[in-house]
């Protein structure tokens, strides 16, 4: 069950990214569904963003570690943590801080490909 359950959070959250334009750092047969690593869109103020999400939505996301700081996000779904309402949460705060910051997505795209990834 916790399989299944990070699996289809997983899914939706990737699909989510997708549609807003993001590109996950890891290729799909070897991706983790309890830790997704995202690529940063160029002109994008990494702390800036972070901060901003959790001033504005209370949420957290973790920096790009070692070689990979600076050029990716960790977005965490362990736990209690891997549901639904973090998914869309996520992806609304996101789309949302990169909006502020000029990056040119067409809002609501995301929810609506996460929406689609849990079959509705």
């Amino acid at each position: 069950a916790a399989h299944s359950r990070h699996r289809r959070n997983h899914e939706a959250l990737v699909a989510g990214l997708e549609a807003m334009g993001l590109a996950m750092a890891v290729a799909a047969p070897h991706r983790l569904p309890q830790l997704n690593s995202v690529l940063i869109p160029a002109g994008v103020d990494d702390a800036a963003l972070r901060s901003a999400l959790l001033n504005e939505f209370d949420l957290e996301i973790g920096a790009g570690l070692g070689a990979l700081a600076g050029k990716t996000w960790r977005i965490g779904l362990m736990g209690y943590a891997c549901n639904r309402s973090n998914v869309l949460l996520c992806l609304t705060a996101l789309e949302a801080v990169l909006i502020a910051q000029g990056v040119s997505i067409s809002a609501g795209k995301a929810l609506t490909a996460a929406e689609a990834s849990y079959g509705e």
